[in-house]
């Protein structure tokens, strides 16, 4: 990989970076792992096939798509079905969809198909074994679907516009992985090359999902009509992603994952010091920067929400990248570490989310030295999880005011600062958040609020003597968790949100968006404060089209004439 020659610059202080206001704020960019996935499929020549449509007019049946890799072979099981529109729910507590799938570990014999028919469909009521790698489920769009049937059916392409409005035939609603239900534990697989970078059998599996609703709806369209129906376009194809529904089930995993949650920061943030760090730019990179911020500003015009916080911080976005692009018309990106230059400039004249976007946006003309920091952004869990209790009481306090200094300067008796209360439904074994004042819920609170915690640990470290952190856990083992977190954050400066995550007004779909970011996903549209939709691989190739095609620029709308 090529390093850079010229003045080191440093990584950003964590105390900026992981502000929940801030880390709301992250764009896909080249170490999102939809990105990571496509980049690997296509320079390992991996082939597709469909062996399995038997699928009828109405909708039912089942298909396997499967990917053969140099050494291995994976299968998405689809089973579709004719589900009544008054069944069709985003709820977690849904028990039918219009379509369930599991991915394959290898591919499967008409038994296993017959022992998946039996389970899949049953979502949490089934059972799946160590051969099914994830679990998830769908629902068809109920603004676009019959609409498209019916113009393919009629020899008719969809209009453009009634795509862009929705982007995406169906919406899965959960895509489980890592042991849910049966499935393989993340150990099955951890030492395979291509799932050695995180979320890589969830991406597939989205993937080959995608291929499989395109499908399906030409399908539907040419049984319905054989003699006038047509299949889409290949460019308005492209224009549809798949959409999902993500609630608060996803907002805790970035706090109970230190380790993971450092290694996604900290990758992103050494790609955006080296990116900074380079003494000049070549033309070839600068054009590619500027042509990269105009196609942004197309992704951002396009961008649509109905909710209130997202609609002001699109229109921030939207004028950072006027400002940008105004910029950039008089900006020297010669020599003199042009790009420290600009990202110096964006953090005065930039709002919060037009800067990370130019985080993002810096990252793409220089794949040499970004793409290779995918390979670090998993964590061994494990290997960070054990406290060390010979280190002394004097150290332990001295790393909780650095890492935790902001939460030591809260009053934690206000009722705002403890208002809410994360804790796990009864029903559904999943996150909730709850109102502590209202609510008789704070007996089951889970602890996610490692700031409020550690302020009291904090306390209780002030009175105690000189020693080792063991003896003060004999004597106050409720703070063993914050102790682990504080050892963990001291080695992983990224490894801690730095805001308080049951604050009156602390918006866990930040945490989502965080978390989403680093998926690939685009067009956050929050439905409230708690839940958000997305669109994942919107205008991406399709795996017959990845040989020759772009499997990595796929992202911004093209400039005219440059598709």
């Amino acid at each position: 990989m090529q390093q850079t020659d010229s003045i080191r610059i440093a990584p950003r202080d964590p105390n900026v970076v992981m502000r929940l206001a801030r880390l709301g704020s992250f764009h896909q960019s080249r170490l999102s792992f939809m990105r990571v996935l496509l980049r690997r499929l296509k320079a390992e020549n991996w082939q597709f096939e469909r062996g399995v449509f038997d699928i009828d007019a109405r909708g039912v049946g089942r298909a396997v798509y499967t990917a053969h890799g140099p050494h291995r072979s994976y299968s998405l099981i689809a089973f579709a079905n004719d589900l009544p529109p008054e069944k069709r729910s985003d709820r977690v507590i849904a028990t039918e969809w219009d379509a369930t799938f599991t991915l394959f570990d290898g591919i499967p014999t008409r038994a296993d198909l017959e022992r998946l028919y039996q389970n899949v469909p049953r979502q949490e009521a089934g059972r799946i074994t160590e051969t099914e790698l994830s679990l998830s489920r769908a629902n068809r769009s109920v603004r676009l679907w019959d609409y498209v049937v019916d113009c393919l059916a009629h020899g008719q392409q969809p209009d453009q516009g009634r795509i862009d409005d929705v982007g995406y035939l169906m919406r899965t609603t959960a895509v489980y992985g890592s042991g849910k239900f049966g499935a393989a534990d993340r150990e099955t697989t951890a030492e395979r090359d291509e799932f050695q970078a995180p979320f890589q059998i969830e991406m597939l599996s989205v993937f080959l999902t995608r291929a499989f609703v395109m499908d399906l709806v030409e399908h539907m369209a040419a049984l319905r009509a054989p003699e006038t129906a047509v299949p889409l376009a290949p460019k308005l194809r492209r224009r549809f992603g798949i959409g999902n529904s993500t609630g608060l089930g996803m907002a805790p995993f970035i706090l109970n994952h230190p380790a993971l949650l450092n290694n996604w920061i900290a990758a992103r943030e050494e790609a955006l010091a080296r990116i900074r760090a380079l003494p000049e730019a070549t033309p070839e990179a600068a054009q590619s920067f500027c042509d990269f911020a105009k196609r942004a500003r197309l992704h951002a015009q396009s961008w649509q929400s109905e909710h209130p916080i997202q609609i002001a911080k699109l229109d921030d976005l939207r004028a950072d990248m006027e400002a940008l692009i105004a910029h950039l018309a008089e900006a020297d990106l010669t020599g003199d570490m042009p790009w420290n230059r600009l990202w110096l400039w964006g953090e005065t004249a930039l709002a919060v989310e037009g800067q990370e976007l130019l985080a993002s946006l810096l990252m793409e003309p220089y794949g040499d030295l970004v793409d290779g920091l995918s390979c670090c952004m998993a964590a061994d869990e494990g290997a960070t999880w054990r406290i060390d209790g010979a280190m002394q009481v004097s150290d332990l306090r001295a790393i909780t005011q650095d890492v935790y200094g902001w939460a030591l300067e809260i009053d934690w008796a206000g009722r705002d600062a403890t208002a809410r209360v994360w804790y796990t439904s009864e029903a559904k074994l999943e996150p909730r958040l709850g109102e502590r004042f209202d609510e008789p819920i704070e007996p089951y609170e889970q602890p996610l609020c490692p700031g409020r915690d550690a302020a009291r640990m904090f306390a209780d470290l002030a009175d105690f003597p000189k020693g080792p952190v063991a003896g003060f856990l004999l004597k106050h083992p409720e703070h063993r968790h914050v102790v682990r977190r504080a050892q963990i954050a001291a080695r992983l400066p990224y490894a801690e949100i730095r805001d308080n995550t049951i604050d009156a007004s602390v918006l866990p779909i930040d945490m989502l968006r965080a978390k989403l970011s680093f998926f690939g996903a685009c067009h956050f549209d929050p439905r409230s404060d708690r839940w958000l939709r997305i669109n994942m691989f919107q205008h991406a190739p399709f795996p017959g089209e990845l040989a020759g095609g772009n499997a990595d620029d796929w992202t911004y709308p093209y400039l005219e004439g440059r598709a």
